[in-house]
Formats: structure tokens, C-alpha cells, sequence
């Protein structure tokens, strides 16, 4: 168990909460002595992690149904709080959304969907709280990317570009922010249990290597709290990503190409 004692009594927002990541990173904080707002789509699901987390941890726990594919869902979830009186010291921008086929067979839907959730509702959330942990010189944000951000990836393109930015924006402002005393680090797994595969309608087939979704979200709170930028989750991840840095961004596509090929092609 990571030792998470630096947000103990504290608050922390976690989105995406009712299943993989989000919601094991959940359980990794209310096992430190945090206090969480959950935020997802599904409601039951988020009352059922309350229940479980309250009886066994004892924290302080809300739950707020958001759909973040809605532009307004972060404005209502910073309002929340605010009439609440919740000061949130660890944001964790975890909801994301994807797809997998040929891009020009997509629903245009989907595809600006995922950008609205991954990129958009993450910058209007961090945006809307990080103010307020500039002014008290404290506070920590988690940006969940992923190892697609470190390529393109063929048939998921929209998704692994949206992650590339999450990234980025995840590092370049950790960098503006560390003087601050506020600490930004991009969270990047690969395959991981949870839902997303299936969501996604990723083949079982071309999904290798998963980490279990606890052990991910170890990883990214250790970093976070170690004042790291990034983190990538997983050796043979950190592996993948490096000696691709040695590759031809060519010869990467074609692999990434092949790899993720629909099976139904010739």
C-alpha cells in the first residue's frame, strides 16, 4: 500500500470514479485517510464505492453524478464543492473515453467526444481549481495519459492523440505551477483491468501485457507525491516507450499499424 499520508484529512476529487482506475485509485486514497468526492456517469455505482469505502476506511466520502462529455458537467462539479465548502487538494483528472475501428467509418460523436472528455473537461476542471491552490501554495493534481501518448496510434487515433495531449499539458504545467508549491504529474499505464477495452470495442486479441488496475494507481499517486512530471506504469511499458524514442517514427507507425489492424482486414 502506498504510503499516501500526505493527503490524509484532506480532499480529493477523482473523476471517472465508478470503475478501473478511477475507482482503484479511490480505494488507494481512502486506505490513506482521504476524503473523496467521486464523480462519473453512473451513480449507483459511485453509491455502492461510498458504501464500501466509508465502512471500511471510515472518510468522508460525496458523490456527484457528472457526465463530463457535457461542457457545462465541470462547471457544476467545481460548483459543488464550492457550496459545500470542500477545499479540494488533490485533483485527479482520470475519466477518459475512447474508440477503436477505422477513423472514417467513426461517428463524428464519439470521436469529438473524446476530446471533449479527455482534453476539455480536463483543462476546464484543472483551470477551475488550480486558482485556488496557487493562493494557498498547495495542492496536487493527477492527469491520467496513457503509454498512447508517446505514439500514434493507428485505429484508436483520436484517442491516442488526446492522450499525447493530456501529457504534454500534464508536464509543461507541472513545470509552471512547481514554484507554487502545486505539484502536476501525467499518470501514463498501458493495457489495464478495467472497462475501457470493452467500452472501446478494443479486441481481446491485441490487448497484452495488462496491470491490474491497484497497482496503476499506486504507481501514479507514488509519483505524485514524489514530485515527478510522468510516470509510466509497468516495465515492460517503460521499455516499450523507450526503445521506441530509438526507432524511426515510420518504422513505429507501421508496427503500431499492424498491431492494431482490425482482424476482419485482409
Amino acid at each position: 500500500m502506498a504510503n499516501l499520508d500526505c493527503w490524509r484529512g484532506k480532499w480529493a476529487l477523482v473523476t471517472g470514479a465508478s470503475s478501473g482506475i478511477g475507482w482503484a485509485l479511490a480505494e488507494e486514497l481512502a486506505a490513506g485517510g482521504t476524503h473523496l468526492l467521486l464523480t462519473a456517469r453512473r451513480k449507483q455505482r459511485l453509491v455502492k464505492l461510498r458504501r464500501e469505502l466509508r465502512s471500511t476506511y471510515g472518510v468522508q466520502i460525496e458523490v456527484l453524478a457528472a457526465d463530463l462529455a457535457d461542457p457545462a458537467a465541470p462547471q457544476q462539479i467545481f460548483a459543488f464543492t464550492e457550496e459545500r465548502g470542500i477545499t479540494v487538494n488533490l485533483l485527479v483528472n482520470n475519466a477518459g473515453v475512447g474508440s477503436y475501428g477505422e477513423f472514417r467509418s467513426s461517428k463524428v460523436e464519439s470521436e469529438l467526444a473524446i476530446v471533449q472528455v479527455n482534453c476539455s473537461a480536463m483543462v476546464h476542471l484543472t483551470r477551475l481549481y488550480l486558482p485556488g491552490m496557487v493562493e494557498r501554495q498547495s495542492g496536487d493534481i493527477l492527469i491520467v495519459s496513457s503509454t498512447a501518448a508517446y505514439q500514434g496510434v493507428p485505429y484508436m487515433a483520436t484517442y491516442a492523440a488526446s492522450k499525447a495531449f493530456d501529457l504534454l499539458f500534464a508536464e509543461a504545467l507541472a513545470r509552471e505551477v512547481e514554484r507554487y508549491g502545486v505539484r502536476v504529474c501525467a499518470l501514463c499505464p498501458g493495457p489495464t483491468t478495467s472497462e475501457f477495452g470493452k467500452v472501446a470495442g478494443v479486441p481481446d486479441e491485441i490487448v497484452v501485457n495488462v496491470e491490474p488496475a491497484n497497482h496503476v494507481a499506486r504507481v501514479g499517486l507514488r509519483a505524485l507525491a514524489a514530485g515527478e512530471h510522468s510516470v509510466i506504469s509497468g516495465f515492460t511499458n517503460w521499455v516499450g516507450v523507450e526503445v521506441q524514442r530509438l526507432a524511426p517514427r515510420r518504422f513505429v507507425m507501421s508496427a503500431a499499424e499492424m498491431l492494431f489492424r482490425p482482424p476482419h482486414r485482409e
